[in-house]
């Protein structure tokens, strides 16, 4: 006959931890008394009946102490002010004491009698009410603490999730305008090249339909990641497109490491910065100019170095934030907040540009 068993949840772990920790302050609690009580010089009788005060003295706390527990967490848990949760502990307090002295009583009586328990309840009341609260603050201080840490664990663990949530969201958010923004430049291209030659419209035509694959499979998938051989093969389809549109005016560079081949990156990463570059950089100049694409590996980190620059008229850096005239675009701009959600801040784009001076954009993407 089978049985399903419930697995061991984190909770489960935090309790047993939780009781471990108390099991081993009583047994140091213990081991303090019996060592303060003990006069080892004297002969192994002495430390015989320091153990036997020590237990007698400190089980009764001991053992009520785990029914402080349930106690403290019901206070906790309700919605009071803070008057009447000190009025609650103050009644817990009484109960701890009145609890400790009725053991005790307990004790004595069927050890040494009534008349014996009788006298002791008369001598120790006092005393054992005042350790009764101490012993119930401490123990009742400890169990909040680990309450509201566990609430404070709870809390952050919560709006992690939420934090994710939204960064999913947001990255999808991000994908859907890349994606539309390429589709519309390219499709104007397409548009300008069919007036020119019909011949080569088609040939593009068939290559923006693997391109359009490239996208649709990169959506479909349940992955999040793509070699970077992929994304290159989609980038050349795309400069192919565009060289049909800009002919000699377009001149790309080539310094990849086919060793970085089999990296991965988020899809759709490489394509805005070579679009950004011949936007920005190419299309506006008469005698056109050079795109300059380039992938490394970082030997000190063992990550992803890619970079795309151009040698067009380039901007003032400070100029990129402004929304009105920035040369980033959407593309660029959408890729930067993207690496910041997808990577926890840990891929890096680095943009350097100048007046004058081309404009290049450095990615670091770490790698598994």
């Amino acid at each position: 006959m089978s049985r399903n068993i419930a697995p061991t949840t984190p909770d489960d772990g935090s309790r047993r931890s939780l009781w471990i920790a108390y099991a081993c302050a009583c047994a140091v609690a213990w081991l303090l008394y019996v060592l303060a009580g003990a006069e080892f010089q004297r002969g192994l009788w002495q430390l015989w009946q320091a153990v036997y005060q020590a237990t007698l003295s400190l089980w009764p706390p001991m053992l009520l102490g785990v029914g402080v527990f349930p106690w403290v967490h019901r206070v906790q848990d309700g919605q009071r002010g803070t008057a009447l949760e000190v009025v609650l502990h103050v009644v817990g307090a009484i109960v701890f004491g009145v609890a400790w002295q009725a053991c005790d009583y307990t004790v004595s009586t069927l050890l040494y009698g009534h008349v014996y328990a009788n006298v002791m309840l008369v001598q120790t009341v006092l005393w054992r009410a005042i350790w009764g609260v101490i012993a119930y603050a401490a123990i009742a201080t400890a169990f909040t603490a680990w309450l509201q840490a566990r609430r404070a664990r709870a809390a952050s663990l919560a709006a992690a999730q939420a934090e994710s949530a939204l960064a999913r969201a947001e990255l999808a958010v991000i994908s859907g305008k890349l994606n539309p923004h390429f589709l519309f430049n390219t499709l104007n291209s397409l548009i300008a090249l069919t007036r020119k030659d019909a011949k080569q419209a088609e040939a593009a035509l068939m290559r923006f339909s693997g391109m359009l694959r490239y996208v649709l499979d990169t959506k479909r998938s349940a992955s999040d990641r793509v070699p970077l051989g992929d994304e290159i093969e989609f980038v050349r389809d795309y400069l192919a497109l565009e060289s049909l549109r800009l002919g000699k005016r377009l001149r790309v560079e080539w310094e990849l490491d086919p060793d970085t081949f089999a990296d991965e990156i988020p899809p759709l990463s490489l394509q805005p910065l070579v679009e950004n570059a011949i936007q920005h950089g190419i299309a506006p100049r008469v005698d056109g100019g050079r795109v300059g694409i380039r992938s490394a590996r970082n030997l000190m980190n063992q990550g992803l170095e890619l970079s795309v620059e151009d040698d067009g008229a380039g901007c003032e850096p400070a100029r990129l934030d402004d929304p009105a005239p920035a040369r980033s675009g959407i593309g660029l701009t959408a890729l930067r907040r993207r690496f910041a959600l997808d990577y926890d801040g840990r891929a890096r784009l680095q943009i350097r540009t100048q007046p004058g001076a081309g404009f290049r954009v450095d990615l670091w993407i770490p790698q598994p």
